[in-house]
């Protein structure tokens, strides 16, 4: 049975206790202020949701105070949108001018505040990008002397891992929908069908069944197993014997489910069988470990150790999961080195993937929220033998 569909936005004390947690995080480590360019990061701040941020013409700032609100400097095609949110010190020029993209503001709004520690953090680190002209950051980071630009990207990777209810719903919602368009997808295929077809067929599913966007889905097929995981959907046909995953990222409201589903074709071969149930107990494995002061490494260790027993020749992927939320793929990563303590709210992909032949591999993916006393899956359990489609 479908969740009941979360309402949109969030409350104003959602905004404002994600300022004070943020503001606090900047307490303990010295910081005067912090200065937010990504969509994400100013989305999860102030509440501006828009598509605008695919043209990349136009830079867009949030500066967090160690005290009060957060200011918004944005291009005055923005200002009417960012006057909707919580924020009201909305500072605009007009843009684009890349004589002066805000630059001559933005400077001007970071030496009106208090200067106590003289540190500025940005997002610089892994996992992170400028999303404006390297020249105007190296500009801005001159102007603003001897305020010190830093990195902060672990401390908003942290600040945003640890999620919401009213975030999870909307999560658990898109997972929801995700998962009953690949249960019905069997029936809606045949042997024969193009991979670019069958994932046409489930992002249209998705859609008509209440998902705002599909902005990930990726598919490919082979014999037996699969070779490639991110190049696909292909214009080719399928054939009886053939595998193929089906992974996505689909949004409602601005946040993201991100899991995969396989399918045989016809029949399916012994080897691939058993390295599918191999995959499968390797989520179970890594669920039964998700838990509150359990790390992203024991996660690891707990579904490579039964891929490895199973026969794994190696895995590609790189990692074992993600986080998960207002993008496709958060921190922290289950690796065997990461070592991140997991916290209750934490929304988490489980994500166990081996080469179980030469040029065949399996992955399976599973989304789930750390809880106090475990973990809760917040899509629909795969089966244990691949659906079929005829």
């Amino acid at each position: 049975m479908l969740l009941t569909q979360p309402p949109r936005g969030f409350e104003l004390t959602e905004f404002e206790n994600r300022t004070a947690r943020l503001q606090k995080l900047m307490h303990e480590r010295k910081l005067d202020a912090v200065l937010l360019t990504t969509e994400p990061n100013v989305r999860y701040i102030t509440g501006f949701f828009t598509q605008f941020w695919h043209s990349p013409t136009r830079p867009w700032f949030c500066l967090v105070p160690a005290e009060g609100k957060p200011i918004a400097v944005i291009p005055g095609i923005g200002a009417a949108g960012m006057a909707a949110t919580w924020i009201d010190d909305i500072r605009t020029w007009q843009s684009p001018c890349p004589e002066d993209d805000g630059i001559s503001l933005l400077t001007q709004a970071i030496k009106e505040l208090p200067s106590k520690f003289g540190r500025v953090g940005m997002t610089l680190g892994p996992e992170s990008h400028l999303r404006m002209p390297a020249n105007n950051f190296a500009r801005l980071s001159k102007e603003i002397s001897p305020l010190e630009m830093v990195d902060c990207v672990q401390m908003v990777h942290y600040l945003r891992s640890v999620k919401s209810e009213a975030e999870i719903a909307k999560i658990h919602y898109a997972c929801q929908l995700a998962s009953d368009a690949y249960e019905a997808l069997p029936g809606k295929c045949s042997v024969g069908n193009t991979e670019r077809e069958i994932c046409q067929k489930l992002r249209m599913d998705m859609l008509a069944r209440g998902a705002d966007n599909s902005p990930f889905l990726v598919g490919g097929s082979n014999e037996g197993g699969y070779d490639d995981i991110i190049m696909g959907p292909k214009d080719k046909a399928t054939k009886a014997g053939d595998v193929m995953i089906i992974d996505t990222g689909t949004v409602y409201d601005g946040y993201f489910c991100d899991f995969d589903r396989n399918y045989a074709f016809g029949h399916i071969k012994d080897d691939t069988k058993r390295a599918h149930e191999v995959v499968w107990e390797a989520t179970e494995a890594g669920f039964k470990a998700a838990r509150a002061g359990a790390t992203t490494t024991d996660l690891y260790n707990a579904m490579w150790s039964v891929m490895e027993a199973g026969g794994a020749l190696g895995n590609d992927v790189g990692r074992l999961g993600h986080g998960l939320g207002i993008e496709l793929t958060e921190w922290p990563s289950n690796t065997d080195s990461d070592m991140t303590v997991l916290e209750p709210g934490m929304v988490m992909t489980l994500e166990p993937g081996m080469l179980f032949a030469p040029g065949r591999m399996l992955v399976h993916e599973e989304n789930i929220v750390i809880r106090e006393d475990g973990a809760e899956l917040l899509t629909k359990r795969a089966p244990k033998e691949m659906w079929m489609i005829s």
